[in-house]
């Protein structure tokens, strides 16, 4: 049998290999994992998945090593600074192990012996992915609140129950968003176009 092609989406998640923000957090978290034994479990790995494609078998699973740098490389990621806050970090992790288990067999030996820089990227963007799907939630569940809330009083109930002083400080709190999610979650208005008052037929007739 011919050798499967790969889906699309495989194709589209593979990592950006150079992006400043992820370089920069690569290097502060590269003492947790040993990249020289890293790079040669993926590599004996990765002659493992191509015996097995040649035999159009099951793709062997990742080692128990190779396992525990995914999962350290997400739990050490998740306490930078930019993401240590998110009330669901332990999802986050979560996101960025499976997709490492899921794209693991897109790295290439041949041109990067790099694969702890590899996977941090692949982590960091399942990490940005679930951030922007929570905040998607929070966003309808503020607009809910708003829709349903016309008074306002119950806005002012939590608002003094959560010792918020301003309408933007209980929002952060409750939501977890800050004006600037929400004026990019809010739906953009189309611009209606002015009807001419004289069609080009009709104007031919003048």
């Amino acid at each position: 049998m011919g050798k499967k092609k790969k889906p699309k989406q495989e194709e589209e998640l593979e990592p950006e290999i150079e992006v400043e923000e992820v370089e920069e957090t690569t290097k502060s978290l590269k003492h947790y994992v040993d990249n020289q034994r890293f790079c040669k479990e993926m590599t004996d790995w990765k002659k493992l998945v191509k015996e097995a494609e040649e035999e159009d078998e099951k793709r062997p699973p990742v080692t128990d090593y190779i396992a525990e740098c995914f999962l350290k490389i997400a739990e050490h990621l998740s306490y930078r600074p930019n993401f240590i806050n998110y009330p669901f970090r332990e999802d986050m992790v979560g996101d960025g192990i499976e997709n490492c288990l899921l794209y693991a067999h897109n790295f290439d030996p041949k041109k990067s012996k790099n694969p702890f820089s590899y996977f941090t990227q692949i982590i960091y963007y399942a990490f940005l992915r679930r951030i922007e799907k929570e905040k998607k939630q929070s966003f309808i569940k503020y607009k809910s609140l708003q829709m349903n809330d016309i008074d306002g009083k119950f806005v002012d109930w939590l608002k003094d129950n959560q010792g918020s002083s301003t309408y933007g400080e209980f929002i952060q709190k409750t939501f977890s968003l800050t004006e600037s999610d929400i004026n990019n979650l809010e739906p953009k208005k189309r611009k209606k176009r002015k009807k001419k008052n004289k069609t080009k037929s009709n104007r031919l007739f003048e």
